[in-house]
């Protein structure tokens, strides 16, 4: 009879990794707005949020950085998007839904504008919800978030 010898048991074990809470490791990013397209630059901030660029991303972790947006007025948009945009909301009244061009809100609000491109971008419920709180974005050049030392992103 032939006996056939296993391999001990240290090598039989496959190691996955397996992200938790304490192997996150955040960081601050700052990111100038100017002259960048809405979208694509809301495609950008939405995957760091969300982690996707390191290699613990976990899909139902909050594993993303930090990301403060300076000069969102002087964003621009594509095309004809400007007019034909319109954000849509509904007060909670019979006949209450009301309608912003892209424009308007540009003028008005530059910064709902890229918050709301982003907040399409991330998962629903209480993990985006958790992600979309770590965007900070200013119109202006100016931010309070010195002390947290970002790195900018190019």
């Amino acid at each position: 009879m032939a006996t056939t010898v296993s391999p001990p048991e240290e090598t039989m074990r496959v190691k996955t990794f397996v992200t938790t809470p304490d192997d996150i490791n955040r960081q601050w990013w700052i990111i100038d707005a100017e002259g960048q397209t809405l979208g694509r630059l809301a495609s950008k901030i939405a995957v760091i949020l969300r982690g996707k660029q390191k290699p613990i991303y976990t899909p139902n972790l909050d594993c993303g950085d930090y990301v403060i947006v300076i000069n969102v007025d002087k964003m621009v948009v594509t095309g004809d998007r400007l007019e034909s945009k319109t954000y849509y909301h509904h007060t909670g009244y019979l006949g209450g839904i009301k309608g912003e061009r892209l424009k308007d809100l540009m003028g008005r609000r530059p910064v709902k504008a890229l918050e709301t491109a982003v907040k399409g971008m991330l998962p629903d419920g209480r993990l985006g919800r958790a992600m979309y709180t770590k965007l900070k974005a200013y119109a202006g050049a100016e931010h309070p978030h010195a002390a947290q030392q970002p790195k900018e992103l190019k």
